[in-house]
């Protein structure tokens, strides 16, 4: 196995991971502070927070008419749409309701009807990023982005466009991302092209058609054509901006790891590739619970209004066990991945320059 990149202060040499910690043991402990039991109050307050979110901001689009207004606005829906898809993120853990079909009913309405995301596809993807956090060959949330984390890994992206995305990566992560509401957006049917729809494959493209016509014909029935582009532009650029930047901070410029050799243990794995946002009101509100992202890999299913009183106990324990838990600010994350990604580019840059044959 390679281990590869880590942000400042994580020491991951193979001492600072010999830890004496186990996830059974951490897991009892927040068993019995009733930190995995089921939150429906909770989530129903959240859900209906989110559907007055959305009838207020859509409400006032179709109140405010042809106006270059609806630029701002669209400010507002990317908000709201991205909220949206937090609410589905929890249903595809399981955390809303303990049976199956209830979570599968919220997550579909919230990403295939609301926000235009498949959740079938989600689902899949997402799993395997929480199986593999930061593994270069099996996380999809490393392999299906335009920005490598490996220098060996820029022979893979060909073209003018693709090189010079990865010799400025530490900046362009951030262009790219505006395109990721479109790249979302684009995945069921994707996916349902390539067969990878297992369940509900008529239902997900029919749920998904519906909310695409809605939106245009919503959009440009309100709209002049140019100002429906500008809106769309905004609304999706943003959409994408904001899923980046919720995502980013979790993993990024933290230690990867390739090849199939043995695997780090469950805990191990989970706590190493993952980083904290410190917390407060805004960030809570903001990253929709993410800012725990190490009790969040640890633990999926666990309510996300239960992480907060999770953070302390995990973070005494790994402490007390000999385990890195690294927690920083919200600037200071983005700074961390920036930093990373650059160190990545000046590796392509000097590898790019080395005569040929020579090594490492």
């Amino acid at each position: 196995m390679t281990e590869l990149g880590h942000a400042d202060g994580v020491d991951t040499s193979a001492s600072a991971l010999a830890h004496s910690g186990s996830f059974d043991e951490v897991s009892r402990l927040v068993k019995a502070a009733g930190l995995m039991d089921s939150r429906p109050g909770y989530f129903t307050y959240k859900i209906v927070q989110n559907a007055m979110l959305l009838a207020v901001c859509w409400t006032a689009f179709a109140l405010l008419g042809d106006s270059w207004w609806q630029a701002a606005l669209a400010v507002a829906i990317a908000f709201a749409s991205t909220q949206t898809d937090l609410i589905g993120h929890d249903a595809g853990h399981r955390q809303i309701t303990g049976r199956r079909l209830g979570n599968e009913i919220v997550g579909y309405v919230h990403g295939n009807l609301l926000s235009g995301v498949s959740f079938g596809w989600w689902v899949g993807h997402h799993t395997a990023h929480h199986n593999f956090p930061n593994h270069l060959s099996k996380d999809p949330d490393i392999l299906r982005r335009q920005v490598i984390f490996d220098p060996g890994h820029s022979e893979r992206r060909q073209g003018a466009v693709a090189r010079f995305i990865v010799r400025h990566q530490s900046w362009m992560f951030y262009v790219t991302v505006l395109m990721e509401g479109l790249r979302l957006h684009l995945s069921g049917y994707i996916a349902a092209r390539r067969g990878a729809l297992k369940r509900y494959k008529k239902m997900e493209l029919t749920a998904l058609t519906l909310h695409l016509a809605a939106y245009l014909w919503g959009v440009f029935h309100v709209l002049s054509p140019l100002k429906a582009v500008v809106f769309i532009v905004i609304h999706q650029a943003l959409f994408g901006l904001y899923m980046g930047m919720l995502f980013a901070p979790n993993h990024k410029g933290l230690p990867v790891r390739d090849g199939d050799g043995e695997e780090w243990d469950w805990l191990t794995r989970q706590v190493v590739t993952s980083r904290n946002l410190r917390p407060n009101p805004v960030t809570q509100f903001f990253y929709g619970g993410l800012n725990y992202q190490i009790e969040h890999h640890l633990f999926p299913t666990m309510p996300r209004g239960n992480l907060r009183r999770a953070q302390p106990l995990v973070k005494d324990y790994c402490l007390r066990k000999g385990l890195p838990y690294h927690e920083t600010t919200v600037l200071g994350s983005y700074r961390e991945v920036s930093g990373y990604l650059g160190e990545v580019s000046e590796e392509v840059r000097r590898l790019e320059a080395a005569p040929t044959g020579a090594t490492r």
